[in-house]
């Protein structure tokens, strides 16, 4: 049983690398891919998919628990997969109707996705295997945010428009990698449930899904699962507990650095990328430029993730504080830097390329630096909101987690909307004012919990 387990994580870990090889780089270059379109007829927007997206998939998680529990989570995940391929496939042969029904749909699977993941990562985990199996999932998933964009850095470098055949090609090939990706869980084998209930101290990250054991002794019983990033959802999670914690002075403070989660997530996974490449002063290279930003925004949330927060500031106060502050003045630079570096109007051209003038001459080097600030800053945040929502309400974890989830994918959602029309600087001004309030009012909770449990001040 115990190879069967193994062999299930690292299958399930090439499976999502394969998807999400697809479906990241996708929504990195989509928007760019439709500027260049020679479709007349095509009237999407990437930003508006991706907002579709983010919206459906923060209401589907209402109803994703219950497809998990009936079809099993192997199903769900091959169902996702489909829905995921079926997005991508769209890009081939673009047509505004079947980009915006895709995108609908995918919101769908995107939440049964992650539902069934921890579910069936659960399933094949104990107190011993939880560490390792997690940490085996997610090395195997951050790869997706590196070989996608690598391809596109070769294959696009030089270009000054994507054709018609570069995108066909791109798209073919994604497509392939996502198909892979969703036939792999066919192979993955059946489990039964796990007796052991996991300790939040024996974890990486704190708690944040809640699953029903298959075993009939069990089936009452909610065990935890240690998630591996923002990407995690509750298999049950009562409304009226949701609206009740929702309330309460802590979660409304931390809405708050919730909120901004999801503003950055959507300029580092699809406004930045889109501004690199429409910076016509990075010369050629401006196309593929967008594949090795998407690598570096990569590698600074690997950076971010272990070395040195992930690992050394767990259940300590003083260094989560700390990471949150590092992580805002990371953003914060970052955010300055692109204010300087990109044209005002490079996230809304309709062309392919913006004319404007930045206040600085444009450099490659500070773009790609301010793609790994961005990745890093990011990971300092969720990092630390796992951390504290874990440790605040280890009992309550996943109606609190669903409350972050949908906090944050209604945020990203908004954000992509007005990615289509607010520039550059102002969309930098909204997420310096929710950085700050969201560091400020973390820096609250924090203070407050250490007056509860009557702790020495930092």
């Amino acid at each position: 049983m115990a190879d069967f387990r193994m062999f299930n994580v690292v299958i399930l870990g090439i499976g999502f690398m394969l998807i999400f090889t697809a479906f990241t780089t996708c929504g990195n270059i989509e928007q760019t891919v439709i500027k260049s379109l020679s479709n007349s007829t095509f009237q999407g927007s990437g930003y508006n998919s991706l907002a579709i997206i983010y919206g459906v998939f923060s209401a589907s998680n209402l109803i994703a628990p219950s497809v998990v529990a009936s079809i099993g989570p192997r199903l769900s995940m091959i169902f996702s997969g489909l829905l995921y391929s079926g997005y991508i496939a769209v890009l081939i042969i673009p047509a505004t109707w079947s980009f915006y029904l895709t995108s609908v749909l995918i919101g769908v699977g995107a939440a049964v996705l992650w539902t069934a993941q921890g579910n069936f990562l659960v399933l094949n985990s104990d107190a011993n295997t939880i560490n390792r199996n997690t940490g085996l999932f997610w090395a195997l998933l951050q790869c997706s945010m590196l070989f996608g964009n690598l391809y596109i850095y070769l294959d696009w470098n030089g270009i000054t428009a994507v054709t018609d055949t570069d995108r066909r090609t791109l798209f073919i090939v994604l497509l392939v990698l996502s198909l892979l990706g969703t036939m792999s869980f066919v192979v993955l084998r059946k489990t039964g449930g796990r007796e052991e209930p996991l300790n939040e101290e024996d974890s990486l990250l704190p708690a944040c899904v809640a699953y029903v054991t298959q075993s009939s002794a069990n089936q009452r019983k909610l065990h935890k699962y240690i998630g591996w990033s923002v990407n995690c959802f509750p298999l049950f999670s009562p409304p009226v507990t949701m609206l009740k914690l929702f309330g309460t002075k802590t979660i409304l403070l931390l809405s708050f650095c919730m909120v901004y989660s999801g503003l950055e997530l959507t300029f580092y996974s699809g406004v930045y990328g889109t501004c690199i490449g429409a910076t016509t002063q990075f010369g050629a290279a401006a196309k593929g430029l967008i594949g090795l930003s998407g690598i570096l925004v990569g590698i600074g949330e690997i950076v971010g993730r272990w070395w040195p927060f992930g690992l050394l500031c767990k259940n300590n106060r003083f260094r989560r504080t700390s990471v949150v502050f590092l992580g805002m003045v990371v953003h914060f630079i970052a955010f300055y830097l692109i204010f300087l570096n990109i044209p005002d109007d490079a996230p809304v051209v309709v062309e392919t390329g913006t004319r404007s003038k930045s206040y600085l001459t444009p450099s490659v080097p500070v773009a790609l630096l301010c793609s790994f600030l961005l990745g890093l800053g990011d990971s300092c945040f969720n990092t630390q909101l796992y951390s504290i929502l874990g440790c605040l309400y280890a009992e309550e974890s996943a109606p609190v987690f669903a409350i972050f989830k949908f906090i944050q994918s209604i945020c990203a959602a908004v954000a992509f909307l007005y990615s289509n029309y607010l520039l550059l600087s102002w969309q930098l001004l909204v997420m310096v004012i929710f950085g700050f309030t969201g560091t400020l009012c973390f820096f609250l909770v924090e203070k407050m919990n250490d007056l509860l449990l009557g702790l020495p001040e930092y």
